[in-house]
């Protein structure tokens, strides 16, 4: 029998659903970070769901659509009840058949149809939270909110989220509809979100779902730039690139430090930051392996108390990380930071 800890819960925000206190993200189970091993994914999918993980993200552009299957398949491999967990899907990022990326479409009527390609692939009739993987800037957010939450008066959709948008569109969205969580980037190197964002999402009672508190990696304390080639997506990024990958890799030596004087693992120390900083923010740990995710797990128990977040923040300044986040033609697609 499992002596796994039962998973705490939390509430994205008002009126959304009550999901795990740690998500996990499966973008790196599908081609973005290299090659990865699908039966592992499967397993690691497995492990999740045993460990009380409920909140499971993707996009219809991970793998081109094999994220989802991926999921579909491993949902249906578990035995698991379709309504034990909460879907998340991200839409929108238009990519060709080399993998390139070119672009974003959030028009109404693409949003019913990745709606409906998406529903087909993970072999559910409902999408339990839909968002537009990044604003498209030709298209007021008033109308993408308004075609999805024609899906959730039809019974697709069961909540509305967002990603990477700003205040003002956050603002302006929830005019619209009720929006359930904005998954944004937010770890100890990304702190931007907690300067307009993250106060307005409060305000609207929306939840935080976030994303890259490992830094794609880079926080998890095992990244070796060796380990780098031409295949991931991370070589672009401006973070993991020379002089900035030094300077970077010695913040994660200081909270190195930090972690071992609690007994704990870098990447744990990360996870269990990111999840300190409120109830309504759910940190979404993207494991491709169940090693990995046993990791993660711990930090789901750990308790940070005020000594201890200041020393995690001293260890890494909120400025102190060298680099963009995305390589700056993908920064000029963020909302989030204009």
């Amino acid at each position: 029998m499992s002596t796994q800890p039962k998973m705490e819960t939390r509430v994205l925000g008002a009126g959304a659903p009550r999901v795990s206190k740690i998500g996990l993200g499966m973008m790196g189970m599908s081609d973005v970070y290299g090659p990865a091993d699908r039966d592992e994914a499967v397993a690691t999918v497995h492990a999740a769901l045993d460990a009380g993980i409920t909140l499971l993200d993707t996009g219809d552009f991970y793998g081109m659509g094999d994220n989802e299957l991926l999921l579909r398949d491993a949902l249906r491999s578990s035995g698991r009840d379709r309504d034990e967990v909460q879907i998340s899907v991200k839409f929108g990022a238009l990519r060709g058949p080399g993998g390139e990326w070119f672009g974003n479409d959030a028009r109404p009527a693409a949003v019913k149809n990745f709606a409906a390609y998406s529903l087909r692939r993970l072999g559910t009739d409902h999408i339990d939270i839909y968002r537009p993987a990044r604003l498209d800037p030709d298209v007021p957010i008033e109308e993408t909110v308004g075609a999805i939450q024609e899906l959730v008066e039809a019974g697709y959709v069961r909540y509305i989220g967002l990603s990477e948008v700003g205040a003002e569109s956050l603002r302006r969205a929830a005019a619209v509809a009720p929006i359930s969580d904005l998954q944004i980037e937010y770890s100890l190197i990304s702190r931007g979100v907690e300067n307009a964002i993250l106060p307005a999402a409060r305000q609207a009672g929306i939840g935080i779902t976030a994303y890259g508190v490992l830094s794609r990696g880079l926080l998890s304390g095992h990244w070796s730039a060796d380990r780098q080639g031409d295949q991931d997506g991370r070589s672009f990024i401006p973070r993991f690139q020379g002089e900035n990958l030094k300077r970077n890799l010695a913040l994660v030596e200081a909270l190195r430090r930090v972690a071992e004087g609690k007994g704990v693992t870098v990447a744990q120390a990360a996870i269990a930051w990111v999840a300190a900083q409120g109830e309504d923010i759910v940190p979404l740990v993207g494991a491709r392996t169940r090693e990995r995710l046993a990791e993660s797990l711990g930090a789901a128990q750990m308790g940070l108390s005020v000594e201890d977040l200041a020393a995690m923040e001293e260890a890494v300044p909120a400025d102190a990380v060298a680099g963009e986040r995305y390589p700056e033609v993908q920064m000029g697609d963020l909302d989030s930071e204009r």
